[in-house]
């Protein structure tokens, strides 16, 4: 802001109207000002000096300079010259004191940004929280702040137009709006908030299996479920067996994902699952999974579902029933098993066969917690248990 802007100058005529000086009564730090003392009559001046305050000002002619107004440029001028009068009579004369006041330049524009230049910010990292203003002169007082919180995270006064607060390692809880003000003593001004998120990135996560023991049998459909719990989404998994890729699901919203595999006998071997949310992949420990053949030994015929039925036992590749039909073989009457065998044969046989041929039988399974008893016990099939 120069001179010409402030459209206000001020003459101050001297005592004897002949020396006067021409200068602002006001000025904004860091503008220039032009001081000039003139005389009615220009060439008679012998030789002119400068004053502030009563102290001698180094000056050029009949201008005295200011480049960049501090606030310590405020303060009384006045300026002396001496002229001829008459022959070799000379005489001194002073102008008025003039008074100029340097203003600084009030905070306008306050800016909160971040660095890294992103609203969000990976767990761990530093993040620089930059206040800064537009316009302002002077020594300005910065501070920052939290939404909801009272205290100030920090102060910096300098004579600057940005100052940084740095904070070292981010946390969770470091999550939220954040602000700064800036006050050069003209009034305080205050940043619009910039929200903050803190990202978590992926740690090992944990893979499962949906079946017990991670025991299965063929045509099982198996669920494969990779999770890490505290990770940021969007979370992409990856399925390996035998680190062969099997294929990917996400999370959009975080959590786990899970895949499906139909299993047959090749499906045997190590699996692992990989996550990653944009900040780095890590891959899960290695988990075995069995896969058995089913025992193709006992089945169930004629019932109205896979799960009830007339018992048939293979034995030296032949089908028989367990206890009788007329025109089979007989194997066994009541068998009680704790699930070890391989197959219904190899079942203790608790009571002495005493079968006829018109009965059949059917299986009752009783679960306990420590073992698994499979009774077969003998009655009198109904109709539709008949070939």
């Amino acid at each position: 802001m120069g001179v010409g802007s402030l459209g206000i100058i001020e003459i101050f005529a001297s005592f004897a109207d002949w020396l006067s000086i021409d200068m602002p009564y006001y000025a904004y730090e860091g503008d220039q000002v032009v001081v000039r003392c003139s005389g009615r009559d220009n060439n008679k001046i012998k030789r002119l000096t400068f004053y502030k305050d009563g102290a001698w000002l180094p000056a050029y002619y009949n201008t005295y300079i200011i480049s960049n107004a501090r606030p310590s440029d405020s303060g009384s001028y006045y300026c002396k010259a001496k002229r001829k009068v008459f022959l070799f009579i000379d005489d001194t004369e002073q102008t008025r004191s003039a008074w100029l006041t340097v203003r600084g330049i009030p905070v306008s524009g306050v800016l909160l940004e971040t660095q890294p230049q992103r609203d969000q910010v990976v767990k761990g990292e530093t993040l620089v929280l930059v206040c800064s203003v537009a316009k302002g002169t002077g020594k300005t007082r910065f501070s920052w702040h939290r939404e909801g919180t009272r205290e100030s995270l920090g102060e910096k006064s300098q004579r600057s137009q940005r100052a940084e607060l740095e904070m070292p390692v981010i946390r969770e809880s470091h999550a939220g709006r954040y602000y700064c003000t800036a006050d050069n003593g003209y009034g305080l001004i205050q940043s619009e908030a910039v929200n903050v998120t803190v990202r978590i990135p992926v740690s090992r996560p944990v893979l499962t299996f949906s079946v017990p023991g991670a025991q299965a049998l063929t045509g099982d459909v198996v669920e494969l479920r990779c999770e890490d719990k505290r990770a940021s989404p969007p979370i992409l998994y990856r399925f390996y067996h035998e680190n062969v890729p099997l294929g990917h699901t996400s999370a959009p919203f975080g959590g786990g994902a899970s895949f499906n595999l139909a299993v047959t006998a090749r499906h045997s071997g190590t699996y692992a699952c990989e996550a990653n949310n944009g900040l780095g992949a890590q891959r899960s420990n290695v988990a075995v999974l069995h896969v058995a053949e089913f025992p193709p030994k006992i089945r169930l015929m004629n019932g109205p579902h896979h799960c009830e039925g007339r018992v048939e036992v293979e034995k030296e590749g032949r089908w028989g029933t367990v206890l009788a039909e007329e025109d089979q073989p007989v194997f066994i009457q009541v068998a009680l098993c704790n699930g070890t065998e391989e197959t219904l044969a190899e079942c203790e046989q608790v009571e002495t066969f005493d079968c006829g041929h018109d009965e059949d039988a059917g299986a009752v399974c009783e679960v306990h917690v420590s073992s698994i008893d499979i009774l077969m016990t003998r009655y009198l099939l109904p109709k539709i248990y008949e070939a």
